[in-house]
């Protein structure tokens, strides 16, 4: 289908140009036939083009005898010989639009608008380099090109620098996975220069062209380079005619250079930089046309020539850079092409070199082991940031810009050492629109990086930007389709004629599915259209952005800003549902529960793999739940460690953040074996099935006392005389209203103005009280205020006072001496032991009193 649509969008929109008019030159072509004005043969001539009309008698002009038609030559391209890397082709004619060329790249191509533009011109014949510059140079274009997303553009032929960017990306390409991604690299040739190019037409398509890189036959010609992905081979109707792609390929480069690239909520203009490598005359006008249009270069020091001459005078003041100085500069760089400088041209080159040098800010010199530089992508990204410091960007403007650019680059290096630094203070939230787009863009580094100079997620995380992070999900995700389809779901049942607005008790659904309904929903749906808030205040943002505004995310109503309840939490979940581990990693490292969070990190990856298609995907997904679950692991061997009893409590304490749940049901549910067989957890557990008996006693002793009931008295089997963790040993609460296990009853109400001391005093007996007033002294009031209770009206409502006194253990007899007491006041009133379990029927809120009363003890309940 996308042939299809190639082969008909291509000859509709892209054009040649071919001569229609024959007038035979005194020249003659290398085989000795006579040829047109043109170049071409008679034979490469159209039939009416040899034919007498209009234009007989005239001189040959290229403005009147070429003329555009339907390109016949686009499609893939395979070297012969060279393996089976395919590229894409097209001849497109000279006055072709830049911006229907981009067109072609980017959405027939496919080929992804680029974060930055590398532009390599220099030494096209008889070009050498010194092995280690040579090295660091192929190393140092490839890393930028690769860590930034960037396209290389050169002449694209199979010599000179073009031949040396092709062999870095061959390189890498052979040394890179997968994963790391192709380097795009777009070679803009004269179609008139390339040798063999008679194999590349196709009217309708070459898919593929078989082209065969033959440099022993080309003569004046050039082949095309096999390492370059990407050919725009440029027809002005002439044959063997160089340099005529440099206008076009100038008006392409511009034109990609003003496109707006927008990515995680923040839009940045695609920048360019032009990389030069020794070079002649032509070279020097393409660098002063590049600088006059406000492009920075970087100048390669030790390639020779042209790159040389600007190298070795950059640093001078304009007055010492004269036409002596230049003059002995070009008679030593170009000692074999020195006799063709006439003195005009001399003085054409210095005012040039002069205009070039004033262009300080956009001129970088990078020179091999010197000022610190290690590689040529550092000098390349260098260059940039320092012309990105002009007129067009200043003050607050001009850093922010530059660290979107960093951003989009992804070069945290870059960031460090050249935004970060003393000369610029970053305010935190300066930083939270680019740590949204570092969060949507999975650039972990940067995450990190933005954590280290400030940002809390408390206050970087509120609602309106978590909802954002979830409209902006990894479209391939299964969370996402997963999203998808509770969204389409709830318009079927509403009626609504298109899917509404992600909402978070929608990700809350899908969640409670991956983590289980032994859960309670994380983000609950809201009783009304308005949520519970926390608002503070924020600072203004200003940002240059496309489509929804980041400091939008920030606003709710002017200055206030709404932050969510537990935002470590959230921010994992929604990097866990996408399977980013490096990014999930940084932010569990932030989290304070941290064994329940990797637990159920664990388990969300487990579930979401049982329905990936992906099998890489679905694998990757196992491996890291399986980390998560040795993280939790590491962390409660750590805990056991240090205090046995206090670590496991943490296995039966209700995390409040990952749905009121424990993490010993956490493991159990996600079936994390490792976790459960764990030394310290076996123990508790055992504890637990072995209840009041000491876990020591034998085996054989319990069942002799299970057959000889009696022997329970002589202590053939001990008992422990520490109450398990999930137990509350001996909380009597006792209260001023209504039924409550262990309280008092309704006839104990306060009087207006009584204080509970002064009541108990009044109600209880003498002897009782001086006991009791004991008891209260030792106790710890746990709830005070309103009870919902069924009784309460309009005009009167119960209030109540809890207080828990503990006992260390089970003692009968203090019990029922407590009883003896108590009925005395109140019949119905009576103390017992009981297990602490969150389905004993409870009275109003008593229930929500007893578990506040377990939280003190660090108790299951």
């Amino acid at each position: 289908m996308m042939r299809e649509n190639l082969s008909s969008w291509i000859p509709e929109n892209i054009r040649k140009k071919e001569c229609v008019y024959f007038v035979e030159s005194s020249k003659t072509s290398d085989s000795g036939k006579v040829v047109c004005e043109c170049g071409y043969t008679r034979e490469q001539h159209l039939e009416e083009a040899t034919k007498p009309q209009a234009f007989q008698g005239k001189e040959w002009d290229l403005k009147k005898h070429v003329q555009e038609m339907p390109t016949d030559a686009f499609g893939d391209i395979v070297f012969t010989g060279l393996g089976q890397k395919v590229g894409k082709y097209v001849r497109v004619s000279q006055d072709t639009p830049p911006g229907v060329i981009y067109h072609l790249m980017t959405q027939h191509w496919g080929l992804d608008v680029p974060n930055l533009l590398i532009s390599v011109t220099g030494g096209a014949k008889n070009f050498n380099m010194k092995v280690r510059l040579k090295s660091i140079f192929r190393r140092g274009l490839v890393k930028v090109a690769q860590t930034t997303g960037a396209w290389i553009i050169t002449g694209g032929s199979h010599a000179g620098v073009m031949k040396q960017v092709g062999e870095a990306v061959r390189d890498f390409s052979l040394s890179s996975s997968y994963k790391e991604g192709e380097v795009i690299t777009i070679g803009i040739a004269t179609w008139g220069t390339v040798h063999n190019r008679e194999s590349l037409i196709y009217p309708t398509g070459g898919f593929p062209a078989e082209y065969i890189l033959d440099e022993e036959s080309q003569g004046n010609l050039s082949c095309l380079d096999n390492n370059h992905s990407h050919f725009i081979l440029v027809d002005d109707g002439t044959h063997g005619r160089y340099g005529v792609e440099i206008l076009l390929r100038t008006k392409l480069e511009k034109f990609i250079s003003e496109q707006t690239k927008e990515r995680g909520g923040v839009a940045i203009k695609i920048p360019i930089v032009c990389v030069v490598l020794e070079g002649g005359p032509g070279t020097l006008d393409t660098i002063f046309n590049a600088m006059t249009n406000g492009t920075p270069c970087v100048i390669v020091e030790g390639s020779g020539r042209v790159a040389d001459v600007i190298a070795q005078v950059a640093n001078l003041p304009i007055s010492e850079i004269t036409i002596s100085l230049i003059q002995k500069k070009l008679s030593l760089l170009f000692h074999e092409t020195f006799e063709t400088f006439t003195e005009s041209k001399i003085v054409e080159w210095t005012k040039k070199i002069q205009d070039i040098v004033r262009k300080r800010q956009l001129l970088t010199i990078y020179r091999e082991g010197k000022d610190g530089q290690q590689d040529v992508d550092v000098a390349i990204l260098q260059a940039l940031l320092k012309a990105s410091r002009n007129h067009d960007h200043v003050g607050h403007e001009n850093w922010d810009h530059q660290l979107k650019l960093a951003v989009a680059w992804n070069r945290v290096d870059i960031a460090r050492s050249e935004i970060f630094t003393d000369e610029r203070q970053w305010k935190p939230s300066d930083l939270h629109p680019m740590m949204a787009a570092a969060l949507i863009t999975n650039k972990p580094e940067f995450v990190k990086l933005f954590l280290e100079n400030g940002v809390r997620l408390k206050e970087f995380v509120t609602w309106d930007t978590l909802i954002y992070l979830y409209e902006n999900l990894a479209p391939s995700s299964l969370f996402h389709s997963k999203l998808q389809k509770v969204l389409t779901e709830e318009m079927e049942r509403s009626a609504y004629s298109a899917l509404p607005k992600i909402q978070m008790h929608h990700v809350s659904q899908v969640l409670r599915e991956l983590l289980g309904d032994f859960t309670q929903p994380l983000y609950p749906k809201p009783k009304h259209s308005e949520r519970p808030r926390l608002s503070l205040a924020v600072p203004h943002i200003k940002l240059n952005v496309q489509g929804v505004s980041l400091r939008s995310l920030y606003k709710r109503s002017p200055g206030r800003v709404t932050f969510t309840m537990d935002p470590v939490r959230d921010l994992l979940i929604w990097a866990i549902v996408q399977n980013r581990k490096e990014l999930a990693e940084i932010i569990w490292a932030q989290s304070q529960d941290c064994i329940a969070a990797a637990l159920a990190c664990s388990k969300i990856l487990k579930e979401l793999s049982k329905e990936e298609d992906d099998t890489d995907s679905s694998e990757e997904m196992l491996t890291l739940a399986e980390e998560y679950e040795h993280r939790a692991i590491g962390v409660f061997t750590e805990c056991y460690r240090k205090d046995e009893e206090r670590a496991q409590k943490l296995l039966i304490r209700v995390s409040e953040a990952w749905g009121k749940t424990t993490c010993l049901q956490l493991a159990l549910e996600a079936k994390d074996m490792k976790f459960v067989s764990h030394g310290g957890i076996q123990a508790f557990l055992t504890k637990v099935w072995w209840g009041q008996l000491c876990v020591d006693n034998g085996l054989w002793r319990v069942i002799l006392c299970m057959l000889v009931f009696p022997l329970l008295y002589t202590g053939v089997i001990s008992f422990r005389k520490k109450r398990l963790p999930q137990e509350v040993a001996a909380s009597s609460t006792l209260g001023s209203g209504g039924p409550l296990v262990g309280g008092l009853s309704q006839e104990g109400s306060l009087e207006p103005g009584e204080m509970l001391p002064r009541k108990l005093k009044r109600i209880l007996s003498q002897e009782f009280w001086q006991y009791f007033e004991a008891l209260l002294k030792q106790g710890a009031e746990v709830y005070k205020g309103y009870v919902d209770d069924p009784r309460n009206t309009d005009n009167a409502w119960i209030e109540t006072i809890a207080i828990s006194v503990h006992f260390k253990d089970q003692n009968d007899l203090e019990l029922k001496r407590l009883n003896s007491h108590l009925q005395v006041c109140d019949p119905e009133v009576s103390i017992r032991w009981q297990v602490v379990d969150k389905r004993i029927p409870l009275y109003a809120n008593h229930k929500e009193i007893l578990q506040k009363a377990s939280a003190l003890f660090g108790a299951y309940y």
